[in-house]
């Protein structure tokens, strides 16, 4: 990590010191920093919106944009979507230089006016993370394998919920001990689909705590190839049987990734 960045997360742990207020999600030499923010800025009526802003650093900021991510339980996903946008704007115009800071006493001066313009008016259903353009543009297809769900019920509805709130399609699939999730959508997104599947508390452990969810594994990631089908929905499904599970795979144009990580997790 550059010493740049190394100084400003430590600066910003400094000014965000409150309960809650400052979370390291992830940090690796491979993919960067990520971590989340709550802060508030005063909105309409000169009442304080609270906002969660959840910022990944890649290994080569502040050379590159951050990835950033907005959600608010007082605002529509239209708004948070605007809002993101508004923020990577400004982010454009302080590249080269730690820019975290900056960019939240600019949303908290800010967002009032981002609200009243009247694109950001519409839609009633309340946003979670949302869209971003600062990576690989393009539809790009994952598979991940998870060890056990203790609280399947609602471990199945949150799967669900992130995958419409990040606008992804494809399979969460069980057959017997096996548990697949095969999502489809914009990178980004399933990079933000991944940070929340580690740093929130889906699951139950041994004693029934919640606890989150440590024994995830990426098996395959590519970009969408003409031969793969292209899913309109997301879809939660048993297979009784192998054969069953590999027609999936087969009709999605998916038979070498069955062939190759799928079979190996029978064996």
């Amino acid at each position: 990590m550059a010493e740049l960045v190394r100084e400003e997360l430590s600066a910003l742990a400094a000014i965000f010191c409150g309960p809650h207020e400052w979370e390291v999600l992830s940090r690796s030499e491979t993919d960067g920093t990520v971590f989340r923010i709550h802060t508030k800025a005063e909105g309409f009526m000169d009442a304080d919106i609270p906002l969660e802003l959840v910022f990944h650093l890649p290994v080569n900021y502040p050379s590159c944009l951050p990835g950033i991510s907005v959600n608010s339980e007082r605002l529509t996903r239209a708004q948070c979507v605007t809002v993101k946008e508004k923020l990577l704007e400004q982010a454009e115009s302080l590249m080269s230089e730690p820019m975290v800071h900056e960019l939240v006493l600019w949303i908290q001066q800010n967002l009032r006016h981002i609200l009243n313009q009247p694109e950001t008016g519409s839609g009633n259903e309340k946003c979670t993370f949302s869209t971003s353009t600062t990576m690989d543009d393009g539809l790009w297809i994952t598979l991940l394998h998870l060890d056990h769900m203790r609280a399947k019920t609602k471990y199945v509805k949150t799967v669900e919920k992130w995958a419409s709130d990040l606008r992804l399609t494809g399979r969460l699939m069980f057959m017997g001990k096996i548990i697949l999730i095969l999502l489809q959508g914009d990178r980004n997104n399933l990079k933000e689909y991944l940070i929340l599947q580690k740093t929130s508390k889906v699951d139950v452990d041994s004693s029934g705590k919640k606890c989150k969810e440590k024994m995830i594994s990426v098996l395959f990631e590519t970009k969408v190839q003409t031969e793969h089908k292209r899913f309109l929905a997301f879809e939660v499904k048993e297979y009784s049987a192998l054969d069953e599970l590999q027609k999936e795979f087969e009709t999605a144009g998916l038979k070498k990734l069955f062939s190759e990580f799928v079979l190996a997790l029978v064996k």
